[in-house]
């Protein structure tokens, strides 16, 4: 026994020591990153990179450095409180000696378990309509009478159900990065990271024709300008411990997208759409905010809960209705309903929040946020010229634009104060709202006279008698004329005198 108690003693001696030498060299590299921190600087190498997107930027438009001095009042708003507390390390012990095998993520096998769930519950539902039909009428009617003396019973086991799936979402609250909202999880954006992966490599074999060289001066633009959004977003834990990489597509689709992993995905259209650099960091800022959420986790997550829900319903659409036709169309309302009831407002929530975590990354890279409502009206009026029909909200996984803009406007305010706090250049007094309007009500303007031009012009054609001309009769060709070739020349019409 005393053997025993003598290992035990050096082994929690052991585990101690090696402990505190582990916290103290982690402190030791704190203090060096700490000292030997230098701010992102400039130089007129990168900066005039930023000129090969559509629009000039001058050097002092967009600010690339920063001062420790400031850095602890420049933070985003709604920090949550887990990033305020001291990480708590404790050892532990790894009893494999073998590899542990790579398990696939969560949310790969329930989009391959969606369908046949769907499949099951349709089985199921017809399987209890057919043994309903096979049933002779006696026994139909002792199965409703001890359908009805149980019916307690029956009531107390669904309370018992919904007690437990609102047990589940409870235990798997959680609160969201930046605004601090609470919100269900039943996927980590962890397992998502792990689903990134393969996406990103299906996505790099997708457009591997189309990807835009490193070198190309494109490429480098937003390259350069992820790598600044990030840097002056250090604070936030789900920017600082992803690395961010960038792909520009060759391509004419207005676009771009973050996968969970920092996996930069944008569009060469989207470049030409934007129409100088602060509207392009908000646009970036706006996709790293799904990212960095984990917005993807979160939609999943409701999805989830909301199709497990769905399959009961869809069990007693098929063992209610009579008929497979009536089953069928049960079905699609039910999948209409479920698709205009939750997942597109909730898409359309979460749309919302990432332009207004965006607008805060941008404003903390020092780009003038007062260009993010621009971008939305400039969108709005290119889709009409090209002819694009006019969804309605309700209809859309997307705000519409003008509610976009609206809701980027009364946040802008916020936005300035947070960008005057993070040591940023003052910005210029010309508003870009402002004169964006001034330019949208003077082509307008322009268009009205051209407009009334043309008319009073198409009206003067008409009294003149030039508009509408007399038609002419068709010559009759003369006596001897050449019959299937050229006509001779007495065969044209002859201008009277």
């Amino acid at each position: 026994m005393d053997l025993v108690v003598l290992r035990l003693t050096r082994l929690n001696v052991s585990t101690l020591t090696t402990l505190n030498r582990f916290r103290l060299f982690t402190s030791g590299i704190r203090w060096r990153n700490q000292r030997n921190f230098h701010p992102y600087t400039s130089n007129p190498t990168r900066t005039h990179l930023f000129s090969s997107v559509k629009g000039s930027v001058s050097p002092t438009s967009l600010r690339l450095t920063s001062t420790s001095r400031r850095l602890n009042i420049c933070v985003t708003a709604f920090k949550p409180l887990a990033q305020r507390l001291p990480v708590i390390i404790q050892p532990t012990h790894q009893f494999h000696t073998s590899g542990s095998l790579r398990a696939l993520p969560a949310p790969l096998i329930w989009v391959v378990l969606k369908p046949i769930q769907k499949v099951v519950a349709i089985i199921l539902g017809r399987s209890i309509r057919k043994w309903w039909r096979a049933l002779p009428p006696n026994k139909k009617q002792l199965f409703r009478e001890w359908t009805w003396h149980r019916r307690w019973h029956l009531a107390g086991a669904g309370a018992g159900f919904m007690f437990l799936v609102s047990l589940f979402c409870l235990t798997h609250l959680d609160k969201s990065p930046v605004t601090g909202r609470t919100r269900m999880l039943v996927f980590s954006r962890e397992n998502f990271i792990e689903l990134a992966k393969f996406t990103a490599d299906a996505y790099m074999e997708e457009f591997k024709e189309s990807l835009v060289t490193n070198s190309d001066p494109r490429h480098q633009a937003v390259e350069l300008l992820v790598q600044h959004l990030a840097q002056r977003n250090q604070d936030i834990a789900e920017i600082s411990s992803v690395s961010w990489n960038v792909h520009v597509v060759e391509g004419p689709t207005v676009n771009a997208f973050v996968l969970p992993n920092g996996e930069v995905f944008i569009f060469t259209g989207m470049l030409e759409a934007v129409a100088d650099i602060h509207q392009l960091a908000f646009v970036l800022g706006h996709e790293m905010s799904h990212a960095l959420i984990g917005h993807a986790a979160e939609q999943a997550s409701l999805s989830h809960v909301v199709e497990l829900l769905s399959l009961i319903l869809l069990t007693a659409i098929w063992a209610i209705c009579p008929r497979d036709s009536l089953a069928v169309l049960g079905h699609w309302i039910q999948s209409k309903l479920v698709q205009f009831s939750f997942d597109r407002p909730f898409s359309r929530k979460l749309e919302a929040e990432a332009d207004q975590v965006g607008l805060q990354l941008a404003a903390k890279a020092c780009a003038d946020v007062r260009a993010g409502p621009v971008f939305w009206q400039q969108m709005e009026i290119s889709e009409q010229l090209k002819g694009e029909p006019n969804i309605p909200e309700w209809l859309s996984t997307h705000p519409s634009h003008q509610n976009r803009v609206r809701q980027l406007n009364r946040l802008i305010p916020e936005a300035l104060e947070l960008r005057a706090r993070c040591d940023c250049p003052a910005l210029p007094s010309a508003d870009p709202r402002v004169t964006f309007s001034q330019n949208v009500q003077l082509i307008l303007e322009d268009a009205k006279k051209q407009e009334l031009m043309e008319k009073e012009e198409k009206i003067g054609k008409e009294k003149a008698g030039v508009m509408f001309p007399l038609p002419q009769t068709v010559p009759v060709p003369a006596q001897g004329a050449q019959v299937g070739g050229l006509l001779p020349t007495s065969a044209l019409p002859q201008n009277s005198a």
